[in-house]
């Protein structure tokens, strides 16, 4: 147990995931408010194009980057909790001791699924503070700032406005982070057994943005009604997600679960990109310069 929690892991575990964090928030920030007002006013927001247009048209450039702040201290959070449960897991059950998997074979994609999950519902329990701020701010029309946002949750619903939804970031935050590590996994794999010559700076970008992509893919059927609960200010702690996702199935279709899916698989890339490889430098410096062995 002293292996998996001692101070130098941790400590690097931290210090990489929040060098991702920061590069993953502001280059995936405007497609993640253009898919907020895309899944909360379908009928305005229409289209990537047009929302680009419209927000910058009505509000200015630096509407796309609202929510930033409390989306990078959120990211720097659940990124330091992702990637360091994800890390401690690693090393707790080590799966060469376990003769799972040859040292040269393919990874086993049963273990990051299931670390991958469990990491999930961790993130999400220090997440949500975050991302219940986040939504109500980036579907707010005009300027508006994360202190009035939080007033008016704490004025309507008291402290527990804090933790709406936890049943709906659990359910989305533990798909994602199955596929997203795992994915990431398989891809640097593939790339190290057919591209050897791909740089290992490249495979990192690369298998980050495609971790992201199947991550976003197989998760957004839970984050819409997410971001729906979220964003008002008459949302349960629990219970107010089933009956949410039922209501956009009967109004939209099925189909109304994919609203955004555009702007989040084209942010996906690019942020998620910036993240492992903001990680994966953050590994090699902390090593080289912060805390030598």
């Amino acid at each position: 147990m002293a292996d998996v929690f001692n101070t130098r892991d941790v400590s690097r575990d931290i210090f990489s995931a929040t060098i991702g964090a920061i590069t993953c928030a502001y280059v995936g920030q405007p497609l993640d408010t253009v898919k907020v007002r895309m899944q909360t006013t379908p009928k305005v927001y229409s289209g990537i194009g047009t929302s680009f247009a419209h927000i910058v048209r009505n509000e200015g450039a630096t509407a796309l980057w609202k929510g930033a702040v409390p989306t990078t201290l959120g990211m720097t959070a659940e990124n330091a909790m992702a990637f360091g449960v994800n890390e401690a897991l690693k090393r707790a059950f080590p799966e060469e001791e376990k003769g799972s998997k040859d040292a040269n074979g393919p990874p086993n994609m049963i273990r990051p699924f299931q670390m991958g999950a469990i990491t999930g519902c961790c993130s999400a329990l220090v997440l949500l503070p975050s991302e219940v701020v986040k939504a109500k701010i980036q579907v707010a029309v005009g300027t508006v700032s994360a202190r009035d946002i939080m007033k008016q949750m704490l004025k309507e619903q008291g402290l527990k406005s804090m933790f709406c939804g936890l049943d709906s970031q659990l359910a989305r935050d533990a798909s994602f982070y199955a596929v997203f590590f795992g994915g990431y996994e398989l891809s640097c794999y593939l790339f190290r057994t057919y591209v050897p010559s791909m740089p290992e700076e490249l495979n990192f970008f690369i298998s980050g943005g495609f971790a992201g992509m199947f991550g976003w893919a197989c998760a957004m059927p839970f984050d819409v009604p997410k971001t729906n609960v979220q964003s008002r200010y008459d949302t349960k702690v629990v219970g107010s997600y089933l009956p949410e996702m039922g209501r956009i199935v009967r109004k939209r279709g099925i189909l109304g679960l994919y609203d955004g899916l555009g702007p989040v698989l084209i942010r996906a890339f690019p942020a998620n990109a910036a993240l492992f490889l903001g990680v994966e430098m953050g590994k090699k410096f902390f090593d080289q310069a912060l805390w030598t062995t």
